[in-house]
This record gives structure tokens, C-alpha cells and sequence, in this order.
């Protein structure tokens, strides 16, 4: 089984490339929602004692969450330390249930990849890019999002001109969504002939 990455910064059309994957028949990892998953479940006792009220009955409330990361940005790597450990364990639970489904492919799909070393243990990585223009035009539509909030966000993520160099493919999202599908589709026919190393080398049982 080849296992992929898919990244991109924020607002570049990760979503719409994970959907489209997904429409393939191909099994996505969706760290996003995993993450949720964890501010519901086993992350909450954790983030409690390291940002203190921050927390519910509900899980970890995530407004108070970002109004202390805002507080003091310090505080990203001491989160990072509590959460990307767990959804790593997801990632390899859903990396071993799709070898026992079958699949040829799996992809990844992770907004912190490059910044997390998951590259190294991939057998390609996509990168979904756009210009900057369209990147925060985009991004500024989303609700909540502020162009002192995004600024935040950017300054977490590697530029998307070292992602694009590093990546194995690109798929360029500034023009119409047919386009950028048919670059995911032309990806995906490529993958499905490589030779898959990590997964027997980084991921089995």
C-alpha cells in the first residue's frame, strides 16, 4: 500500500482535494476532525492541566483555547506536544485498518505535515498550492477569521514556496476546480504505479 501525504496552507483547497480522493474510492486520514475528535475525548484532562480553564463538560472549548494560545503564542508547542502524539496513534490505527481493507493507496491528509516531520515517513507527499492573493482572500471569507488571526496561522505554517518545492506533486488550485481535479487525478494514476516503501518500513504492526 502507498501511503501519501496530502498538505497545503491554509486555504489553499485541501478540503475539496481530501473530498474529491475520498469520491475515488481512496481511504483519507483527516487529521483536522481527529484532532476534534481527541478536544472531545482523551486530550482533555491534558490541555486542562496545561492551559488551565480552558476546558468543559462538553471537552476543550476551543475559543478559550485560541484566547490563550493568542495570550501567549508560546503555548503552541507545549499544545503541539499534547496533541500530535495522539492523533499520530489514530493515523497509524487507520493506516493498518486500510492495509486490512485492501487499499492500494492511502492518503494522509495533515495541515502540519512538513512542520511535523510526517514527510519522512511517506512514500510522496501532494501539496495543494495557491498564489498568496487567492490564499487570503479565501481565508478572510472563512467566519471568525480576521487578518490579524491569519497572520497567526501563517506564521505556524512553512511557506508555501518551500512546500511546493519539497513536495512530489502539485496541484494548483488558482484556476477552476476542474482544472485542479484533473492535476489530483493525473497525481493519483502516478501513485497508484509507485513502489510502496513506508508503510512496511514505518507504520505496520
Amino acid at each position: 500500500m502507498v501511503v501519501v501525504g496530502l498538505t497545503g496552507s491554509i486555504a489553499m483547497g485541501k478540503s475539496t482535494a481530501a473530498a474529491h480522493l475520498r469520491s475515488r474510492g481512496v481511504p483519507v486520514f483527516d487529521a483536522d476532525a481527529s484532532v476534534h475528535e481527541i478536544y472531545r475525548d482523551e486530550a482533555v484532562p491534558l490541555i486542562e492541566a496545561a492551559f488551565p480553564g480552558t476546558t468543559d463538560a462538553a471537552g476543550v472549548n476551543r475559543v478559550r483555547l485560541s484566547e490563550a494560545l493568542h495570550a501567549d503564542p508560546s503555548g503552541f508547542k507545549r499544545l503541539e506536544a499534547i496533541v500530535h502524539p495522539l492523533v499520530r496513534d489514530r493515523e497509524v490505527a487507520f493506516l493498518r485498518a486500510a492495509a486490512d481493507a485492501g487499499a492500494t493507496v492511502a492518503v494522509l491528509d495533515v495541515p502540519l505535515l512538513y512542520e511535523t516531520g510526517l514527510d519522512t515517513a511517506l512514500d510522496a507527499v501532494i501539496v495543494v498550492s495557491a498564489c498568496a492573493e487567492a490564499q487570503r482572500e479565501r481565508a478572510l471569507m472563512r467566519p471568525g477569521m480576521t487578518p490579524e488571526k491569519l497572520d497567526q496561522l501563517l506564521a505556524r505554517q512553512m511557506p508555501d514556496e518551500e512546500k511546493r518545492r519539497r513536495a512530489h506533486f502539485v496541484v494548483d488550485t488558482n484556476g477552476p476546480p476542474g482544472v485542479s481535479l484533473d492535476q489530483l487525478d493525473a497525481s493519483l494514476g502516478v501513485l497508484g504505479g509507485r513502489r510502496a516503501q513506508a508503510y512496511a518500513r514505518y507504520w505496520s504492526p
